[in-house]
């Protein structure tokens, strides 16, 4: 257990969102072996999560940004977009459907920009879509569960969003393995954040924004709210039984980090000084 928690943990990738900030802290405390992706936010657009994807490609890490299929006008500003980021050398992306009530154009979800991409041969090396263990809370799990299952036609991993139950997700993927989809699944998980930095991050996503992210985060947002701040230890230690098993297609960690990258990364750090 302890190897495969170590190894989990060394191969982990981290989530950031585009703050101003954010490219200082990265490069202050995250090392360059570490893969991120970068959210878009509804406030801001796509725009500062791809110029951040770009610059910290030409900084030495792997950044995959968020495409966020909601926010795209139509096949054009895709083709710019993907254009853009292949000639800038970041060769990663991660898909999905976004959260804007109303879509900017003519992609109401992943599922459709995917098909575009492909469509318009564009050659990501690597591209992710979102898988939910407990449920999307506004679509069907029987209709989340098809689109999911067509999506991985086009993806070469599938992250989860945050589960508190290590059982939920072990299941969920089980089934997903089940049910014929061999897509590698690394599993979301909070990195070491404590409450100020949590709530510094909500209020910078803008009024709306932030709502729709303490609505969707609302089951676990209490377990921040403690003086130390919230450890993932166990819920990491129990997931990580699962990566060697077959059966599930659990390869390992996706850790949302909040922007508190300093802590994550000591949390990260110490755990493997524990288990070596």
């Amino acid at each position: 257990m302890s190897a495969a928690l170590a190894g989990a943990l060394r191969n982990a990738s981290y989530e950031v969102l585009p703050f101003r900030s954010t490219e200082e802290k990265v490069l202050a405390h995250v090392p360059r072996d570490v893969p991120l992706t970068i959210t878009t936010t509804e406030a801001r657009g796509l725009e500062p999560t791809i110029d951040l994807a770009v610059r910290l490609g030409k900084n030495g890490y792997t950044a995959a940004p968020h495409l966020a299929a909601r926010l795209v006008r139509d096949r054009a500003e895709l083709d710019e977009i993907a254009e853009r980021l292949l000639e800038s050398g970041v060769e990663r992306l991660f898909v999905v459907g976004g959260d804007a009530a109303e879509p900017a154009g003519e992609f109401s979800d992943a599922e459709g920009l995917l098909l575009a991409l492909a469509e318009g041969e564009h050659r990501f090396a690597h591209i992710g879509i979102a898988g939910y263990p407990e449920g999307h809370g506004k679509i069907p799990d029987a209709v989340i569960s098809e689109a999911l299952r067509r999506k991985t036609d086009h993806a070469d991993e599938i992250v989860t969003q945050l589960c508190f139950n290590p059982d939920t997700t072990i299941d969920w993927a089980t089934g997903l393995h089940a049910s014929g989809v061999g897509t590698p699944v690394r599993v979301g998980i909070p990195g070491s954040v404590n409450r100020q930095k949590l709530i510094r991050v909500s209020a910078g996503l803008g009024l709306g924004q932030s709502a729709r992210f303490l609505a969707k985060q609302s089951a676990m947002f209490w377990r921040f709210f403690v003086p130390s701040g919230y450890r993932p230890d166990k819920l990491a230690t129990a997931l990580s039984t699962q990566i060697t098993k077959p059966g599930n297609n659990i390869s390992g960690f996706h850790i949302f980090t909040f922007n508190d990258l300093e802590g994550t990364e000591r949390w990260r750090q110490n755990q493997l000084a524990r288990l070596n």
